[in-house]
């Protein structure tokens, strides 16, 4: 006599947990997306920040304001170009997308003067690296 078959089903959350030593194993084996490393001449925005001021808590108030003139993506870093009330200097923050007109919020940041970066080839007659920027479209 032959006994009938029985199927088991797993509920959803054990067949998920089944498989995350399979898609842990697969994400190690995966080769990583090649980001270059910065030049050891580019500080982060927060260390450049305690290096130089080491006794002085960061802000988190965005303070100036100004209209993103240019701006040129550097490995992690995104340089924007400012128009503060008619003064133009450039700002430093974590990559990040921004277009021409663009209006820009951040806080005051460590500057660096005739700041030479090796990827770009280029020397800033100064820039400010800062932590954070916030934007609000412009008008295109």
């Amino acid at each position: 006599m032959e006994l009938p078959r029985r199927t088991v089903v797993l509920p959803v959350h054990t067949a998920a947990r089944l498989s995350l030593p399979l898609l842990a194993a697969l994400l190690a084996m995966a080769p990583l997306a090649a980001q270059p490393a910065p030049p050891p001449d580019h500080p982060s925005p927060g260390a450049a920040m305690q290096l130089i001021r080491p006794d002085t808590e960061q802000s988190g108030a965005l303070r100036r304001t100004g209209v993103a003139l240019d701006s040129i993506d550097a490995n992690e870093y995104t340089y924007i170009e400012v128009d503060e009330a008619g003064k133009s200097y450039w700002i430093a923050t974590a990559r990040m997308k921004i277009m021409r007109g663009d209006l820009v919020q951040f806080a005051d940041g460590v500057t660096m003067e005739q700041f030479y970066s090796k990827l770009l080839k280029r020397t800033f007659q100064s820039v400010m690296f800062v932590d954070s920027v916030s934007t609000t479209p412009g008008k295109r």
